[in-house]
């Protein structure tokens, strides 16, 4: 028997919240209320958890007693609402085996990236990766620990697909992977490196100074320092900078 013949669930936790239930190429939204969204997700990122856990992630600031009085309401309108959803067993919670989350697959695209390199359409990737920000408008402090997580990962493997870009002579796909790597971190050098040689190989020494130039009032607006000496000599040629000092 096939998992088309099983009643599914479709997890969107990248640019909001959304739940999908059905079967086959049939599926429907699911309204579920902010308090189950959130043990919903709390699942769906951190897999089976025990009550006395879950209880202390969405309800810090109640009583032991309390949280897990709480948990039990949001359990029962889950099972209601979405029958099939939860796996109720014993004290630890967990879902169901036939739902697909799309945080997970990004996570497993940017360990494959990270593993053996960019397999397919790099431009796609960077798309997906340029686009994978997880429920933005949610402020739970665990939330934002797994955002910030994200963000990292995110932005290693746009480096990744940068720099294995540049090495095949995808300079398009270059520029693109650390333009989205510097939208992420707009004062990461390493990312400006990147986009300053990919814009010189494929010519544009017009849009490598525009990049450097920038970057260098960013930073100096920002922070207060003027760029590496190695970012400043990938555009040397391009235009008369002084020299930094110590």
């Amino acid at each position: 028997m096939g998992n088309d013949d099983y009643e599914q669930f479709q997890l969107s936790l990248l640019q909001s919240w959304q739940l999908r239930q059905g079967s086959g190429q049939d599926f429907e939204i699911v309204h579920v209320a902010t308090r189950q969204q959130r043990l919903i997700t709390a699942l769906a990122i951190n897999g089976p958890r025990p009550r006395g856990y879950l209880a202390g992630l969405l309800w810090p600031e109640n009583s032991e007693t309390r949280a897990l009085e709480s948990l039990r309401v949001s359990v029962h309108i889950v099972s209601r609402q979405v029958p099939g959803l939860l796996v109720n067993d014993g004290p630890v919670l967990s879902l169901s085996p036939y739902l697909s989350v799309d945080l997970q697959r990004v996570r497993a695209e940017i360990l494959e990236i990270s593993q053996v390199g960019v397999n397919g359409n790099a431009a796609s990737c960077v798309r997906k990766l340029r686009d994978a920000e997880l429920l933005p408008g949610w402020y739970d402090d665990w939330v934002l620990f797994e955002q910030g997580r994200l963000r990292q990962d995110r932005l290693h493997a746009l480096l990744l697909i940068a720099r294995e870009s540049l090495r095949r002579g995808d300079f398009e796909v270059a520029v693109e992977a650390s333009q989205a790597a510097q939208e992420l971190e707009p004062l990461y050098e390493s990312a400006v490196r990147l986009l300053v040689q990919a814009e010189r190989q494929r010519g544009n020494n017009a849009s490598a100074l525009r990049a450097f130039e920038m970057f260098q009032a960013q930073l100096k607006k920002d922070i207060g320092l003027e760029p590496s000496e190695d970012l400043r000599r990938l555009i040397a040629d391009l235009v008369m900078l002084p020299a930094v000092r110590d």
